[in-house]
C-alpha cells in the first residue's frame, strides 16, 4: 500500500483519520450506493486469479485477508507520476460496529492527484458477480472543522460485503508531487497474501531503496527501467499495549527516484541539506514582518524584564491566541501563509504557528527556525533522506542572557549554539517542555544554509512528575476514609488536564472516579478539587476525599490491609502470549507515593510485607513500608529512564514489572489486642 503523505499535523490529542471520519460520517449512505447485480457484471482476470490465492490460516480475529496489493508507480520524463493501484480483499467476518475499512472502497484525491479510473468489484461465495463503476461511488470533502483543503474521496460499500465475499477494486491516478519520493507498505493490520510494488522510470533515471523492519530484498528487472518487489504472506501487525506505531513495525520500503533532466532535480530529495534548503525557500519569503505584528510584540514584551519572559510571553501568544485551523491547497500543504496573514487572520495550523513564532521573536532580537519533523517516532531515518514529515514546531537559539535551566528540551548544537525545541501547536505543552511523541526522535532545522536532521531531546524522568501523597483512616470495620493529594507536572500534568478540560465542570469528577476505580472496589468519591488547570506553566494540583467500604479484609481477629491504595504501576504489557515488538513507553517519568494510614484503636501491626528493591536497564523501583505508633506508612518511588525496549531485552522488562505486581499486591496484617 502506497502513503502519500499530507505534511501538517494537528495536536496528538486531535489526531484523526479525516478519510476514516468520512467513512463513518457516509456510512448510511454508501450503503445505498452500491449497485445491485446487473447482467454483464464481470470481475477482471487479475481479480479472480487472487481470489483463488492460497494463504496461511489467519489469525481467529482476522476481518479479512489481503489477497493482492498491487501498486505500480509510473515517472513520465516531466516528473509527473502515474499510480496504478489494485487490491483484493477476502471478508472473513463483519468488521466491528464503526470501524468500516475492509468492506469498503476508498480512494482519496486533490487538485494536484487526479482520478484517471476507478471500479470494484465484488465475487460472491456462490461465484456471483457484481461490478461498481466510478459514477457509483459518492464524493465527499475531508474537509473538517479544523482543516480546509481541497482532498476529497471517492467511496462506496462493496455490494454484498459479506463474510466469505471476495471484494477488489482498481484505480489509476495522476499526480505532480513536490518531491520524488515514496513509501510503500508491504504489511497491514490483517494478513497480506501477497503485495507488489513496481517502480517504472524514465531512461536515464535513477533510484533508491531502503527496507525497513524487513532484509534488503533487489528487485526483479522486468524491462527498460521497470523494478518489481514481491513479498508473500506478511503476517497482520497485531496490536499490543504499548507498542511503536504501526508505521515503525510494519514492513515498508523507502523509494527515491533521481531524474536524468537538471531542470528536474529540485524535486530530489538527495540529501537532508537539500531538503531543508527546498523547505527554506517556501518558509523565508512567509517571514515577513509587518506594522502589526512589530506593534504587538512591543505590547507583549515591552515591560518584561529580561530576554527569558519575552521568549515566554511571544510563545504563548503563539500557543494560545493562534486558534488550530490549516488550509492546506495545493502547495498550501507544505508551505506555511504569511506570517502577517496568520496574525491577522489569529488562525493557523502548524507551520503557520511556527512561522508566526519565528517572525516575532526576530523583533526582540532571537533567531529561530523552523523544524519539520514525523509524530510518529522511527518513520524517519537518517540513513535515509526524505520529506516525511507531519509535523512542524520551532528550534529557538537561546542566547547568551537565557538561562537554560528554566527550559529542559535543549540540545547544544556545534554550530547553532542551544536549540530550544517548542510545539506552538500543543496548547497543553508550555514553553521549556516537548510533547512526549516529538522526543527521542528526529526533527530537520531548515536554516538558510539548508537542512540538518538532529535528535531531539528525552526529557528526563525529574520533568514529568507525579507525587501523590494521602491521609487516610482505617475503622475497626475495615472501612478507608481519607484525602489523597496530587502534584503533577510536566507529561502527568499535561496527560490530566487534557481529560479534564475536554469534559464540562459537572462531569469532571469522573476523571477522579476513573483513578480510583482502578484500584477501588467499593468506593464514594466525596470531594474533588482541581488547582492550576488552565495555568499549563504551572504545576497541577489534584485533591480528593473518598470512602471506601470494607477495604481491608476481616479474618477473625485480623485485618488484612493492602498499603498500596491507589495508582497501578506493575503492567501487563508482557502477559499473555509471548510478544511480537518493542515496547514504546509514553515518556521517561518519577512518580511517588507517600501514604500515611491511621490504624483503627485496639489493633498492631502483626506483619508487615517486605521491602522491594527492582531495577533494570530501562527503570527503578524502590517500596518500604514501616509503622510509626499508630500509623502505617507505605513509600515508593518508581521511574522509568529509557522509553524504548527492544524485542531482546522483554525478559528483564518482564520480571522488573512482575516486581512491582508483586508489591502492589503485597498486605499488612493487622491483629486486635486481647
Amino acid at each position: 500500500m502506497t502513503k502519500l503523505n499530507s505534511f501538517c499535523s494537528e495536536p496528538n490529542r486531535r489526531r484523526t483519520s479525516l478519510a476514516l471520519s468520512a467513512l463513518t460520517l457516509l456510512g448510511a449512505f454508501v450503503l445505498v450506493c452500491a449497485p445491485p447485480a446487473r447482467a454483464g457484471d464481470n470481475a477482471p482476470d487479475w481479480m479472480r486469479a487472487a481470489a483463488c490465492e492460497k494463504y496461511p490460516d489467519p489469525p481467529k480475529d482476522a476481518v479479512a485477508v489481503v489477497l493482492l496489493d498491487d501498486g505500480q508507480t509510473t515517472v513520465k520524463a516531466n516528473g509527473d507520476i502515474e499510480y496504478h493501484i489494485r487490491r483484493v480483499y477476502k471478508l472473513l467476518r463483519p468488521e466491528p460496529r464503526g470501524d468500516s475499512y475492509y468492506n469498503i472502497a476508498h480512494v482519496s484525491f486533490n487538485n494536484e492527484m487526479k482520478i484517471k479510473f476507478l471500479k470494484a468489484w465484488t465475487i460472491m461465495p456462490n461465484g456471483n458477480e457484481i461490478e461498481v463503476k466510478e459514477k457509483d461511488f459518492a464524493e465527499v470533502s475531508l474537509t473538517s472543522f479544523e482543516v480546509f483543503s481541497d482532498a476529497k474521496a471517492k467511496l462506496i460499500k462493496f455490494p454484498e460485503a459479506n463474510p466469505g465475499s471476495v471484494v477488489g477494486f482498481e484505480y489509476i491516478q495522476t499526480r505532480r508531487p513536490f518531491t520524488l519520493d515514496q513509501i510503500w507498505s508491504f504489511q497491514e493490520e490483517v494478513p497480506v497474501r501477497r503485495s507488489r510494488f513496481t517502480l517504472s522510470l524514465p531512461a536515464g533515471w535513477e533510484f533508491t531503496a531502503l527496507w525497513a523492519n524487513h532484509p534488503e530484498q533487489k528487485p526483479e528487472v522486468t524491462g527498460s527501467n521497470t523494478y518489481v518487489w514481491e513479498v508473500l504472506d506478511s503476517p497482520a501487525i497485531e496490536l499490543e499495549p504499548e507498542m511503536p506505531p504501526f508505521t515503525a513495525v510494519g514492513v515498508h520500503m523507502y523509494v527515491k527516484f533521481f531524474p536524468h533532466d537538471p531542470n528536474i532535480r529540485g524535486k530530489v530529495t538527495g540529501s537532508w541539506k537539500d531538503i531543508g534548503a527546498w523547505d527554506w525557500s517556501l518558509i523565508e519569503p512567509r517571514r515577513t514582518v509587518t506594522p502589526a505584528i512589530k506593534e504587538k510584540v512591543v505590547e507583549l514584551t515591552s515591560s518584561l524584564p529580561n530576554r527569558a519572559e519575552k521568549i515566554k510571553a511571544l510563545a504563548q501568544f503563539a500557543q494560545q491566541q493562534i486558534r488550530y485551523a490549516a488550509i492546506e491547497i495545493g502547495i498550501g500543504g507544505v508551505q506555511p501563509h504569511a506570517a502577517g496573514d496568520v496574525f491577522a487572520h489569529r488562525y493557523g495550523d502548524c507551520k503557520d504557528k511556527a512561522t508566526l513564532l519565528n517572525t516575532m521573536l526576530q523583533e526582540i532580537g532571537v533567531s529561530s527556525y523552523n523544524v519539520i519533523i514525523n509524530t510518529r517516532r522511527g518513520v524517519t531515518r537518517p540513513e535515509f533522506p526524505g520529506h516525511y514529515f507531519d509535523h512542524a514546531i520551532l528550534a529557538i537559539q537561546l542566547p547568551d542572557d537565557v538561562e537554560e535551566a528554566r527550559f529542559y528540551a535543549v540540545i547544544k548544537h556545534p554550530t547553532l549554539g542551544r536549540l530550544l525545541f517548542f510545539d506552538p501547536t500543543d496548547e497543553r505543552v508550555p514553553l521549556g517542555y516537548l510533547p512526549s511523541e516529538l522526543q527521542d526522535s528526529y526533527g530537520l532545522v531548515v536554516t538558510p544554509q539548508g537542512g540538518e536532521l538532529v535528535a531531539t531531546p528525552l526529557l528526563p524522568p525529574s520533568t514529568n512528575r507525579l507525587l501523590r501523597t494521602a491521609s487516610l483512616d482505617l475503622s475497626a470495620a475495615g472501612n478507608l476514609t481519607g484525602e489523597i493529594k496530587e502534584i503533577r507536572w510536566g507529561g502527568p500534568a499535561e496527560q490530566s488536564r487534557s481529560q479534564l478540560l475536554e469534559l464540562p465542570p459537572a462531569k469532571r469528577s469522573k476523571v477522579f472516579e476513573e483513578l480510583l476505580g482502578s484500584s477501588l472496589g467499593n468506593f464514594t468519591l466525596t470531594n474533588a478539587t482541581v488547582g492550576n488547570l488552565e495555568k499549563n506553566d504551572e504545576s497541577l494540583l489534584l485533591n480528593y476525599k473518598f470512602f471506601a467500604e470494607g477495604y481491608a479484609k476481616r479474618a477473625g481477629d485480623l485485618l488484612v490491609v493492602r498499603p498500596r491504595v491507589v495508582g497501578q504501576k506493575g503492567s501487563s504489557i508482557l502477559s499473555g502470549k509471548p510478544r511480537k515488538y518493542p515496547i514504546e513507553f509514553h515518556e521517561a517519568t518519577r512518580q511517588d507515593d507517600q501514604i500515611e494510614i491511621t490504624l483503627p484503636s485496639g489493633y498492631a501491626v502483626d506483619e508487615l510485607p517486605e521491602p522491594v528493591k527492582a531495577e533494570c536497564a530501562y527503570g527503578t523501583y524502590k517500596s518500604e513500608v514501616k509503622v510509626d505508633g499508630n500509623k502505617l506508612h507505605y513509600n515508593r518511588t518508581y521511574e522509568i529512564r529509557d522509553i524504548y525496549v527492544p524485542t531482546q531485552k522483554l525478559a528483564e522488562v518482564k520480571d522488573f514489572f512482575q516486581q512491582i505486581a508483586a508489591d502492589e499486591h503485597s498486605s499488612a496484617v493487622l491483629r486486635r489486642a486481647n
